[in-house]
């Protein structure tokens, strides 16, 4: 017997619409009174120029800089430094409410910059591959971790690599999916 899906990837190249996917998707689950927890990573622009990232805490808004070309201090990769304590607070605060309290578990992104902690990669084993809630991570396409092998591997994973082409067919098949399973969950608020 197949293991169900409950938790779905989304992986693509840069720019191809993995967070405006996931922000459809995580509309059209709260539309349905769903509640949605964990964490989304926004780009940071000035003057059309990325300078970095934001976390967002999706059950309170809290958000912190994760990563930046200017200002702030901690390992470096590419032209930006990454906010260890941003990704030990506020990310691992987020995924742990998440896990007990809300109805779909989002972690966006499990990637190079995120997997320098050791507490977010707890965290994220913890909500998304020890726990039974459906989850939904957006993982670095070629970046090859244990984390996200562990996630890749798992049984109750289902996988979707975004291209231009297909990201709007992607969002509303993936947004169906995740209702339909926390509608047979019995969670249906509406």
């Amino acid at each position: 017997m197949a293991a169900k899906k409950r938790i779905w990837l989304l992986t693509g190249e840069p720019g191809s619409g993995k967070s405006t996917a996931l922000s459809g998707i995580l509309f059209g689950v709260k539309s349905k009174g769903f509640t949605v927890g964990g964490i989304l990573t926004r780009e940071i622009r000035s003057q059309g120029e990325r300078k970095g990232f934001r976390i967002v805490n999706l059950a309170t808004e809290e958000t912190e800089v994760l990563a930046s070309a200017a200002g702030i201090t901690g390992p470096k990769i590419g032209k930006y430094r990454i906010s260890l304590n941003s990704l030990a607070g506020i990310a691992v605060n987020a995924l742990e409410y998440a896990k007990e309290h809300s109805d779909l578990i989002v972690c966006d992104e499990v990637g190079p910059m995120e997997l320098l902690s050791p507490e977010f990669r707890r965290a994220v084993h913890s909500a998304i591959l020890e726990s039974s809630k459906p989850s939904i991570c957006v993982v670095h396409k070629r970046y090859t971790d244990p984390l996200i092998e562990e996630l890749r591997s798992s049984p109750e994973a289902a996988k979707e690599e975004l291209t231009f082409e297909n990201r709007d067919l992607v969002q509303v098949e993936l947004q169906k999916d995740i209702i339909r399973v926390l509608s047979a969950l019995g969670k249906e608020k509406s």
